[in-house]
């Protein structure tokens, strides 16, 4: 990091692990925003609704936690300053509403002034701020948190009107941007398949660059920036902000490298990587079927290019880690996959390196469906039953027996979370049979039979699966019946059986 200019850095929370990191920090002449962080917060690791206004246990621990930390640093060279809190006026807002709201952010506000007051007597040649969301937490600190040194925020998207925000606010004291950088997930516009549009590299790698034209253009009073670069990890959120995932230099890197005046004239530059297409589009790819990906990539350098390419399921599960999957290089950009097995919208990521240390990221999302199947859905629309079903409004459920045979792959039948379970639709008359689909979500059943029943009280069983793994199961069976049932017999997670759809094919 000093290498690309770096000579401030942020951390969110200050403990018994900091040393090394405050130590490191020095030996390479940078300093540290050390931060405290109190509930609820905001970003990874927030949650937890205090009760500002009563739950003095809470208060008291910080109170007695804070300052002790702030003894055992206070002389390490690798300290700039103190950071109370992360997001958390913001925060509240998930916790509390209306007049209740507007109590506790000034209740939290007070508090943070109690700590800062705390940490000057015990430290008073470091200054203390306290971070938050937006500017709009800016009022309640000027009316409640005199103590504090200076102002801090983490703005992205916005970051080139805090300027503005602070002239019109009145404020008479300086700020840091804790957190800057392109636009986060949660402010860029849909994509076609309704999921955050994540900017490519040349537009994350712009949005640094303009993040620090517009602190710095506020002199006298923005003080500087951490840039946003929270490790090193090749997951969902390294992908969209890290600069060096596993060490490996992106776009972004050499940006902020400029910004703080350091030349790249003779620096070996990443792949640069145009917009990912997929042969057929993204809205409609079936599940578990060979899949072009065509990846516009060149080098600046001339340099040979190698493609790795990953999968996440953030949309479907909350999921951060990506899979990496086999990928067949057809030659001039082209890539075969095997899309995922199971539905839903995925992202899919092509890692382009140079050999040197630099990766350029293409990444686009991708509409996972159950792969088409010729003939009649009998069960569409049709009478579904079940042994049990989750009717908590929790998860997107209810999920009664009607939701696996209403044609949305979005909806799901959910069971108890024991065995056996089984669903069963009445197909109105005896129908002859010929192909089953079944649509698991991500709680689906490892042993299953498929039976089938004249009167719905006499079954037969027509196909059985031992080794099942979710995703998508497709197989022909061959039989006359009026009744059709998934019989599940062992679960494949601890949770119960979830069945997004259950297909029965007549001719």
């Amino acid at each position: 990091m000093a290498s690309m200019g770096v000579n401030t850095i942020r951390t969110w929370g200050t403990d018994a692990s900091s040393k090394p990191l405050f130590d490191a920090a020095a030996a390479n002449g940078i300093r540290v925003v050390a931060g405290f962080w109190l509930q609820p917060g905001g970003g990874p690791g927030s949650g937890g609704c205090v009760n500002y206004l009563t739950d003095t246990t809470y208060k008291n621990d910080m109170l007695a936690e804070f300052p002790k930390w702030v003894d055992t640093y206070k002389d390490n060279p690798g300290v700039l300053m103190w950071d109370v809190g992360n997001e958390s006026v913001l925060g509240l807002q998930n916790c509390y509403g209306g007049d209740e709201l507007e109590r506790q952010r000034d209740a939290y506000t007070s508090f943070v002034n109690e700590l800062a007051v705390k940490i000057k007597a015990v430290d008073p040649n470091h200054p203390v701020t306290s971070t938050d969301a937006w500017t709009g937490a800016w009022p309640y600190f000027k009316k409640n948190t005199p103590a504090l040194d200076l102002y801090a925020v983490n703005s992205y998207q916005d970051v080139c009107g805090v300027k503005s925000a602070w002239e019109q606010g009145g404020y008479n004291k300086p700020y840091i941007i804790t957190e800057t950088g392109p636009a986060g997930e949660w402010e860029v516009p849909d994509d076609a398949n309704g999921v955050p549009k994540e900017p490519d590299d040349a537009a994350k790698a712009a949005g640094y660059t303009r993040a620090w034209q517009c602190i710095t253009d506020h002199k006298g009073v923005a003080l500087g920036s951490t840039m946003f670069h929270y490790g090193t990890e090749y997951d969902f959120g390294g992908i969209w902000f890290n600069l060096l995932p596993a060490g490996e230099k992106r776009p972004s890197y050499y940006a902020v490298k400029e910004a703080y005046g350091k030349s790249t004239a003779n620096d070996n530059k990443p792949p640069k990587v145009d917009a990912l297409q997929v042969e057929g589009g993204t809205s409609a790819v079936a599940a578990g079927k060979p899949l072009t990906v065509s990846v516009p990539a060149s080098d600046p350098d001339g340099d040979a290019l190698s493609y790795e390419v990953q999968v996440g399921s953030k949309y479907i599960d909350n999921g951060s880690a990506l899979t990496t999957v086999d990928a067949e290089n057809l030659g001039g950009g082209k890539l075969r996959v095997t899309a995922p097995d199971r539905t839903g919208v995925w992202k899919l990521y092509v890692k382009v390196k140079d050999g040197k240390g630099n990766v350029g990221v293409g990444t686009t999302s991708l509409k996972v469906v159950a792969p088409p199947v010729t003939g009649t859905n009998l069960a569409r629309g049709r009478t579904a039953t079940a042994s049990s079903f989750q009717s908590d409004p929790t998860g997107g459920c209810p999920c009664g027996p009607e939701k696996a045979v209403d044609g949305d792959a979005s909806s799901r039948w959910a069971s108890d979370w024991s065995d056996p379970q089984w669903l069963q639709v009445d197909l109105g008359a005896a129908k002859a049979i010929r192909h089953v689909q079944l649509d698991w979500e991500s709680a689906y059943a490892k042993a299953y039979t498929i039976q089938v029943s004249d009167n719905g009280s006499d079954w037969r069983t027509v196909h059985e699966e031992t080794a099942g793994n979710g995703g998508i199961d497709d197989f022909d069976v061959s039989a006359t019946a009026r009744y059709v049932r998934v019989n599940g017999t062992q679960r494949g997670t601890g949770y119960g059986y979830s069945l997004h759809e259950f297909g029965v094919y007549g001719g």
